[in-house]
Protein backbone atom coordinates (compact mmCIF):
# COMPACT_ATOMS: atom_id res chain seq x y z
CA UNK A 1 0.00 0.00 0.00
CA UNK A 2 1.08 3.55 -1.06
CA UNK A 3 2.66 5.79 2.06
CA UNK A 4 2.42 9.01 -0.02
CA UNK A 5 -0.66 10.10 1.88
CA UNK A 6 1.32 9.80 4.72
CA UNK A 7 4.48 11.36 3.85
CA UNK A 8 3.76 14.24 0.97
CA UNK A 9 2.29 16.86 2.89
CA UNK A 10 0.56 19.42 0.21
CA UNK A 11 0.76 22.91 0.50
CA UNK A 12 -0.95 24.21 3.03
CA UNK A 13 -2.13 20.76 4.74
CA UNK A 14 0.52 21.64 7.73
CA UNK A 15 0.18 25.59 8.01
CA UNK A 16 -0.22 26.39 11.63
CA UNK A 17 -0.59 29.95 12.44
CA UNK A 18 2.08 32.59 10.84
CA UNK A 19 3.94 29.50 9.24
CA UNK A 20 2.78 28.07 6.07
CA UNK A 21 4.42 25.01 6.76
CA UNK A 22 5.32 23.47 10.60
CA UNK A 23 6.91 20.11 10.47
CA UNK A 24 8.61 19.18 14.12
CA UNK A 25 9.88 16.06 15.05
CA UNK A 26 6.50 15.67 16.55
CA UNK A 27 4.58 15.79 13.96
CA UNK A 28 7.04 13.91 11.13
CA UNK A 29 7.24 11.03 13.96
CA UNK A 30 10.69 10.90 13.92
CA UNK A 31 13.75 12.60 16.54
CA UNK A 32 15.06 15.52 15.31
CA UNK A 33 14.83 17.21 11.77
CA UNK A 34 12.05 20.01 11.56
CA UNK A 35 11.28 23.03 9.22
CA UNK A 36 8.78 25.92 9.16
CA UNK A 37 8.04 28.00 6.99
CA UNK A 38 6.98 31.57 7.29
CA UNK A 39 5.76 34.69 5.35
CA UNK A 40 6.32 38.41 6.53
CA UNK A 41 3.99 41.22 5.36
CA UNK A 42 6.33 44.19 4.83
CA UNK A 43 7.08 45.83 8.56
CA UNK A 44 5.98 42.46 10.14
CA UNK A 45 8.30 40.58 13.26
CA UNK A 46 7.82 37.42 14.45
CA UNK A 47 9.74 36.10 17.21
CA UNK A 48 11.34 32.64 16.95
CA UNK A 49 12.21 30.75 20.42
CA UNK A 50 14.53 28.20 19.38
CA UNK A 51 14.33 25.84 22.67
CA UNK A 52 15.79 22.43 22.56
CA UNK A 53 16.73 23.10 18.45
CA UNK A 54 19.13 24.58 15.93
CA UNK A 55 18.18 27.14 13.66
CA UNK A 56 18.83 28.94 10.36
CA UNK A 57 17.26 31.68 9.21
CA UNK A 58 17.44 31.07 5.07
CA UNK A 59 15.58 33.67 3.10
CA UNK A 60 13.65 32.30 0.12
CA UNK A 61 12.34 35.24 -1.09
CA UNK A 62 13.11 38.65 0.47
CA UNK A 63 15.69 40.20 3.40
CA UNK A 64 14.99 40.53 6.86
CA UNK A 65 16.64 41.46 10.24
CA UNK A 66 17.60 39.08 12.74
CA UNK A 67 18.07 39.94 16.19
CA UNK A 68 19.00 37.67 18.40
CA UNK A 69 21.83 37.48 21.83
CA UNK A 70 22.39 41.20 21.37
CA UNK A 71 23.24 41.41 18.24
CA UNK A 72 21.16 42.20 14.69
CA UNK A 73 22.50 40.59 11.31
CA UNK A 74 21.00 41.84 8.18
CA UNK A 75 20.21 39.51 5.62
CA UNK A 76 19.82 41.15 1.97
CA UNK A 77 18.10 37.65 0.77
CA UNK A 78 17.34 37.40 -2.61
CA UNK A 79 14.23 37.74 -5.28
CA UNK A 80 13.80 34.16 -5.70
CA UNK A 81 14.93 30.81 -5.25
CA UNK A 82 16.24 30.71 -8.84
CA UNK A 83 18.19 33.64 -8.57
CA UNK A 84 21.05 33.11 -6.44
CA UNK A 85 21.87 31.29 -3.00
CA UNK A 86 21.21 33.75 -0.17
CA UNK A 87 22.98 34.67 3.11
CA UNK A 88 21.40 33.05 6.34
CA UNK A 89 21.67 33.38 10.18
CA UNK A 90 22.50 30.70 12.53
CA UNK A 91 20.38 30.26 15.67
CA UNK A 92 21.72 28.30 18.67
CA UNK A 93 19.71 26.17 21.17
CA UNK A 94 17.39 27.76 23.73
CA UNK A 95 17.63 31.36 22.14
CA UNK A 96 14.92 34.07 20.99
CA UNK A 97 15.14 35.67 18.16
CA UNK A 98 13.35 38.63 16.39
CA UNK A 99 12.46 37.73 12.71
CA UNK A 100 11.62 41.68 11.44
CA UNK A 101 11.43 42.37 6.84
CA UNK A 102 10.89 45.51 5.68
CA UNK A 103 9.69 44.67 2.55
CA UNK A 104 8.39 41.38 3.30
CA UNK A 105 9.25 37.83 2.65
CA UNK A 106 9.12 34.09 2.52
CA UNK A 107 11.61 32.48 5.02
CA UNK A 108 12.54 29.07 5.60
CA UNK A 109 13.44 27.99 9.04
CA UNK A 110 15.42 24.47 9.20
CA UNK A 111 15.50 23.37 12.37
CA UNK A 112 17.26 20.13 14.18
CA UNK A 113 16.85 19.19 18.17
CA UNK A 114 20.05 18.79 19.59
CA UNK A 115 21.38 18.74 23.28
CA UNK A 116 24.93 20.33 22.76
CA UNK A 117 24.98 24.40 22.48
CA UNK A 118 28.68 24.73 22.08
CA UNK A 119 27.91 27.49 18.99
CA UNK A 120 26.88 31.24 19.41
CA UNK A 121 24.40 32.77 16.41
CA UNK A 122 26.28 33.53 13.36
CA UNK A 123 25.87 35.25 9.87
CA UNK A 124 26.59 33.32 6.86
CA UNK A 125 27.83 35.27 4.28
CA UNK A 126 26.32 34.26 0.89
CA UNK A 127 30.19 34.35 -0.86
CA UNK A 128 30.95 31.59 1.07
CA UNK A 129 28.55 29.32 0.60
CA UNK A 130 29.93 26.87 -2.15
CA UNK A 131 27.66 26.40 -5.26
CA UNK A 132 28.39 22.54 -6.43
CA UNK A 133 27.29 21.69 -10.04
CA UNK A 134 26.91 17.66 -9.50
CA UNK A 135 25.57 14.72 -11.83
CA UNK A 136 25.90 15.57 -16.07
CA UNK A 137 24.10 15.35 -19.12
CA UNK A 138 20.10 14.72 -17.77
CA UNK A 139 21.38 14.48 -14.31
CA UNK A 140 23.01 17.92 -13.83
CA UNK A 141 21.75 19.85 -11.19
CA UNK A 142 23.15 22.68 -8.79
CA UNK A 143 23.51 22.06 -5.13
CA UNK A 144 24.25 25.31 -2.49
CA UNK A 145 25.74 23.89 0.51
CA UNK A 146 25.06 26.16 3.29
CA UNK A 147 25.28 24.15 6.59
CA UNK A 148 27.15 20.53 6.02
CA UNK A 149 30.37 19.33 7.02
CA UNK A 150 32.58 21.64 6.27
CA UNK A 151 31.15 24.19 4.86
CA UNK A 152 29.64 25.84 8.12
CA UNK A 153 29.25 24.39 11.92
CA UNK A 154 26.52 23.92 12.94
CA UNK A 155 25.83 21.10 16.02
CA UNK A 156 23.68 18.33 14.20
CA UNK A 157 21.73 20.33 11.47
CA UNK A 158 22.13 19.90 7.72
CA UNK A 159 20.94 22.03 5.23
CA UNK A 160 21.31 22.53 1.37
CA UNK A 161 19.13 23.56 -2.21
CA UNK A 162 19.16 21.48 -5.06
CA UNK A 163 18.42 23.20 -7.89
CA UNK A 164 17.16 21.03 -10.87
CA UNK A 165 16.65 22.57 -14.94
CA UNK A 166 13.26 21.33 -16.27
CA UNK A 167 13.57 17.93 -17.50
CA UNK A 168 16.42 16.60 -15.89
CA UNK A 169 16.43 14.02 -12.88
CA UNK A 170 18.31 14.75 -9.35
CA UNK A 171 18.40 12.70 -6.36
CA UNK A 172 19.65 10.04 -8.83
CA UNK A 173 20.92 7.55 -8.60
CA UNK A 174 18.64 6.58 -5.70
CA UNK A 175 20.54 6.51 -1.96
CA UNK A 176 19.78 5.98 1.34
CA UNK A 177 21.32 7.22 4.67
CA UNK A 178 19.18 5.42 7.18
CA UNK A 179 21.23 3.45 9.17
CA UNK A 180 24.72 4.04 11.13
CA UNK A 181 27.24 1.29 9.03
CA UNK A 182 31.02 0.98 8.74
CA UNK A 183 32.93 -0.92 6.24
CA UNK A 184 35.59 -4.38 7.36
CA UNK A 185 37.81 -2.12 8.29
CA UNK A 186 35.68 0.38 10.63
CA UNK A 187 35.55 3.20 8.23
CA UNK A 188 31.99 4.96 8.30
CA UNK A 189 30.12 4.36 5.21
CA UNK A 190 26.42 5.47 5.72
CA UNK A 191 25.12 7.75 8.61
CA UNK A 192 21.55 8.12 10.16
CA UNK A 193 19.51 10.87 8.62
CA UNK A 194 15.76 11.61 9.12
CA UNK A 195 15.34 14.59 5.85
CA UNK A 196 12.78 16.88 4.28
CA UNK A 197 12.27 18.28 1.10
CA UNK A 198 10.50 21.00 0.19
CA UNK A 199 9.71 22.57 -3.63
CA UNK A 200 9.44 25.47 -5.38
CA UNK A 201 8.79 25.08 -9.20
CA UNK A 202 9.59 27.81 -11.33
CA UNK A 203 6.61 28.78 -14.26
CA UNK A 204 2.74 28.61 -13.39
CA UNK A 205 1.01 25.26 -12.92
CA UNK A 206 4.52 23.94 -12.81
CA UNK A 207 5.17 20.35 -11.35
CA UNK A 208 7.70 17.85 -10.64
CA UNK A 209 7.91 14.39 -8.76
CA UNK A 210 9.74 12.15 -6.15
CA UNK A 211 10.26 8.79 -5.48
CA UNK A 212 10.78 6.97 -2.11
CA UNK A 213 11.19 3.15 -1.96
CA UNK A 214 12.49 1.00 1.39
CA UNK A 215 13.16 -2.81 1.32
CA UNK A 216 11.18 -5.86 2.57
CA UNK A 217 12.66 -5.14 6.24
CA UNK A 218 11.90 -1.65 5.93
CA UNK A 219 9.16 -0.72 3.90
CA UNK A 220 8.11 2.72 2.30
CA UNK A 221 6.07 3.69 -0.72
CA UNK A 222 6.30 7.08 -1.79
CA UNK A 223 5.41 8.49 -5.60
CA UNK A 224 3.96 12.21 -4.65
CA UNK A 225 3.57 14.92 -7.94
CA UNK A 226 5.39 18.02 -6.19
CA UNK A 227 4.27 21.32 -6.47
CA UNK A 228 5.29 24.91 -5.13
CA UNK A 229 5.17 24.37 -1.33
CA UNK A 230 5.13 21.03 -1.00
CA UNK A 231 6.58 18.84 1.65
CA UNK A 232 8.34 14.87 1.26
CA UNK A 233 9.21 13.42 4.21
CA UNK A 234 12.12 10.90 4.26
CA UNK A 235 12.31 8.64 7.49
CA UNK A 236 14.04 5.72 5.75
CA UNK A 237 14.66 4.22 2.55
CA UNK A 238 15.82 4.61 -0.95
CA UNK A 239 15.22 8.33 -2.01
CA UNK A 240 15.37 9.07 -5.76
CA UNK A 241 14.97 10.59 -8.17
CA UNK A 242 13.88 14.11 -7.84
CA UNK A 243 12.21 14.54 -11.48
CA UNK A 244 11.91 18.23 -12.86
CA UNK A 245 9.05 17.88 -15.88
CA UNK A 246 10.39 19.67 -19.23
CA UNK A 247 9.48 23.22 -18.94
CA UNK A 248 9.51 23.67 -15.12
CA UNK A 249 12.67 23.97 -12.95
CA UNK A 250 12.51 22.88 -9.83
CA UNK A 251 13.91 23.61 -6.64
CA UNK A 252 14.24 21.99 -3.15
CA UNK A 253 15.47 22.90 -0.20
CA UNK A 254 17.08 19.45 1.88
CA UNK A 255 17.00 19.75 5.81
CA UNK A 256 18.63 17.14 7.26
CA UNK A 257 19.79 15.74 11.06
CA UNK A 258 20.07 12.35 13.33
CA UNK A 259 21.63 11.22 16.20
CA UNK A 260 25.55 10.86 14.86
CA UNK A 261 27.42 13.03 17.28
CA UNK A 262 29.65 13.35 14.39
CA UNK A 263 27.49 15.11 12.10
CA UNK A 264 28.57 12.99 9.36
CA UNK A 265 26.82 12.84 5.62
CA UNK A 266 27.12 9.43 4.45
CA UNK A 267 24.95 8.05 1.80
CA UNK A 268 25.08 4.74 -0.37
CA UNK A 269 23.62 3.82 -3.40
CA UNK A 270 20.88 1.75 -4.53
CA UNK A 271 23.01 -0.84 -5.90
CA UNK A 272 20.62 -1.73 -8.70
CA UNK A 273 21.23 2.26 -10.00
CA UNK A 274 24.71 2.96 -8.19
CA UNK A 275 26.28 2.10 -12.07
CA UNK A 276 24.67 5.65 -12.88
CA UNK A 277 27.38 7.54 -11.38
CA UNK A 278 30.05 6.09 -13.83
CA UNK A 279 28.11 7.24 -17.05
CA UNK A 280 28.47 10.73 -16.28
CA UNK A 281 32.63 10.83 -17.22
CA UNK A 282 31.38 10.80 -20.73
CA UNK A 283 29.09 13.75 -20.76
CA UNK A 284 28.79 17.47 -20.40
CA UNK A 285 27.20 19.39 -17.43
CA UNK A 286 23.97 20.60 -18.77
CA UNK A 287 24.58 24.16 -20.01
CA UNK A 288 21.69 25.46 -18.28
CA UNK A 289 23.53 25.53 -15.22
CA UNK A 290 24.55 27.43 -12.74
CA UNK A 291 21.49 28.91 -12.18
CA UNK A 292 21.80 32.87 -12.35
CA UNK A 293 19.55 36.14 -12.42
CA UNK A 294 16.99 34.20 -12.75
CA UNK A 295 13.87 35.32 -10.73
CA UNK A 296 11.27 33.14 -8.77
CA UNK A 297 8.38 33.13 -11.65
Amino acid sequence: MSDTNKYHLPKGTSADGPYDLVVTPESAGWGYSGLRILTLAPGEAHTLSTRESEYLVLPLTGGCTVTVDGQSFELDGRTGVFASATDFAYLPRESEAVICSAHGGRFALPSARTERSSLSARYGHKEDVPVELRGAGACSRQVNNYCLPGTFDAEQLLVCEVLTPGGNWSSYPPHKHDEARTDDAGNPVESELEEIYYFQVAGEGGFGYQRVYGTQERPIDVLAEVRSGDTVLIPHGWHGPSIAAPGYDLYYLNVMAGPGQDRAWLICDDPAHGWVRGTWESQDVDDRLPFEGLNEQ
